[in-house]
């Protein structure tokens, strides 16, 4: 969406703040300031976004949900720190944070960022002159910071690639999957409500899961041949079910002679790559997945100081994912030969560079598995009978 004007950003609309419980609130009790005085002493101490501190703001009256937001990865980022401090030494930790104080920080969002205004890192400013939205705007809060690969994705904003078909079909936005308990890290347990203070996206059980919507149309007993063959485990469903996407490079911090930061890219290119699942576990069990490419480098915090990431290959720069460019028919549901021995959509030695080479040697696929023994081409149309098991090659 364009750039709200300076007023549209600040203009309070009375009216709809009538319908709003925040109504009953001065604004000195959230934003500081003086009451019954002249302008320039009642904006003396003034809070521009009093949830910045949610337990303080927020907290006196969502005291179920402030203090996990506080923890969740939207507020602390933490999983940035966790792969960079992977890649890095203790030492080497405070000249990070500041590189990410610079460049990252821009990205934490507070309860206002989703539920007053726009994020500042897209230029801020209230979405329905003040009062209070329950559920987030897809376009002027999700995506607005989910953008080049949710926004665009999901959207079919790629030249070629239709939108998701949770979009297209059945007119889904982020929050019909993204629960406010996952946004807050609220995390529902046996034994009550937990902080949910995870390291990294991927940590913890799946949330949503494909299974959540579509339990008897997937793996043994749905009646569908490949879904039948494949099982839940051998593969993700992002696997077949995902197209082309966008894979980055090389980023550079860099800031302007006005001291401005920003970051740029040295390549990005549309691609679909399957490799091996190096987060395999009981919540994510597949041997195959879709893997991205990651614009880290050795260098990425150059700017900052020399040899930051010494560690760089204890990661992988091709990671797991799990792009919002769902299609129900893709090139690789059209035979079994689209993926058997398709060497061009698997992550083959041959596509990592050879100083990438070490750090994902556990996401490289030899070569494409090969077709099953026996397998008749004429035999397996698709939706017909399902092909012979393909041998565990360890693969």
């Amino acid at each position: 969406m364009p750039p709200l004007e300076a007023w549209e950003k600040v203009l309070i609309d009375w009216e709809a703040l009538q319908e709003d419980m925040h109504r009953y609130l001065p604004c000195t009790t959230c934003h500081a300031g003086i009451d019954d005085a002249d302008m320039e002493t009642a904006h003396s101490g003034l809070i521009a976004d009093p949830s910045a501190d949610a337990v303080a703001s927020c907290g006196r009256c969502h005291p179920n949900i402030a203090p996990f937001q506080s923890a969740s990865l939207h507020n602390s980022l933490a999983g940035y720190d966790t792969v960079l401090y992977a890649r890095s030494v203790p030492e080497n930790h405070p000249a990070i944070e500041e590189g990410e104080s610079y460049h990252c920080n821009s990205c934490h969002t507070t309860c206002g960022d989703c539920h007053v205004s726009q994020p500042d890192s897209v230029g801020g400013g209230l979405v329905e002159g003040h009062a209070f939205v329950r559920t987030p705007s897809m376009s002027r809060q999700c995506t607005a910071c989910h953008g080049s690969r949710v926004k665009n994705e999901y959207t079919g904003a790629h030249e070629g690639i239709p939108a998701d078909v949770h979009l297209r079909s059945a007119r889904m936005i982020c929050t019909d999957c993204h629960t406010g308990d996952e946004m807050h890290g609220v995390v529902q347990t046996t034994n009550g409500i937990q902080a949910g203070a995870a390291a990294h996206r991927y940590d913890g059980p799946q949330s949503p899961t494909c299974e959540s919507c579509h339990a008897d149309q997937v793996g043994v007993g749905s009646g569908n041949p490949y879904h039948e063959e494949h099982g839940t485990e051998l593969l993700s469903c992002q696997v077949c079910h995902s197209v082309a996407y966008i894979n980055c490079s090389t980023c550079h911090l860099e800031r302007t002679a006005e001291d401005v930061p920003y970051f740029r890219l040295e390549d990005e290119e549309m691609g679909f790559y399957i490799g091996r699942n190096v987060l395999r576990n009981a919540e994510r069990p597949y041997r195959y997945v879709p893997v991205r490419h990651v614009p880290t480098w050795p260098g990425l915090f150059d700017l900052y100081g020399e040899n930051l990431l010494p560690n760089f290959d204890n990661l992988p720069t091709w990671t797991y994912a799990t792009p919002h460019n769902i299609q129900r028919n893709t090139p690789q549901t059209a035979s079994c030969e689209s993926c058997h021995t398709n060497n061009a959509i698997f992550l083959t030695p041959d596509r990592v560079l050879p100083e990438e080479q070490a750090a994902n040697a556990g996401v490289i696929v030899p070569a494409a598995p090969p077709l099953p023994e026996g397998y008749a081409p004429a035999a397996t149309p698709q939706g017909g009978p399902a092909p012979t098991p393909t041998p565990d090659t360890g693969l």
